[in-house]
């Protein structure tokens, strides 16, 4: 069983936003507030590198990286759009007594449905 980290209050992400949180294990994570859902994606771009959470989360459900304009996924972090062509680390996520609690990354990346 996974053990999940306190990383911010409910209240620290308002709907269509995003706050860039690290986990114990140096783990930079991108929490996001789409429509009310609560999630996590890893913060760095696999494009670049560029941190997510200084990004856009649109309302779409797209995360725009804002160095090259790279987006993804936020539910599921698969790539939507170029230049970005692998996906983006999700993190399990609960809630708790209004805190935001994330798993630690043990699973593999999810799949891209525009790869085969």
């Amino acid at each position: 069983m996974s053990e999940f980290e306190d990383v911010a209050g409910v209240s620290d992400v308002a709907e269509g936003h995003l706050l860039g949180v690290k986990l114990s294990d140096g783990e930079h994570v991108c929490v996001y507030n789409y429509k009310g859902t609560i999630g996590a994606v890893s913060d760095l771009c696999t494009h670049s590198e560029f941190y997510m959470s200084d990004g856009v989360l649109h309302r779409d459900g797209s995360l725009e990286c804002m160095w090259h304009g790279a987006r993804f996924d936020c539910r599921t972090g698969a790539p939507r759009r170029f230049p970005a062509i692998k996906p983006l680390p999700v993190y399990e996520v609960e809630i708790a007594d209004g805190r935001i609690r994330v798993a630690p990354r043990t699973s593999v990346e999810p799949t891209s449905p525009e790869q085969p």
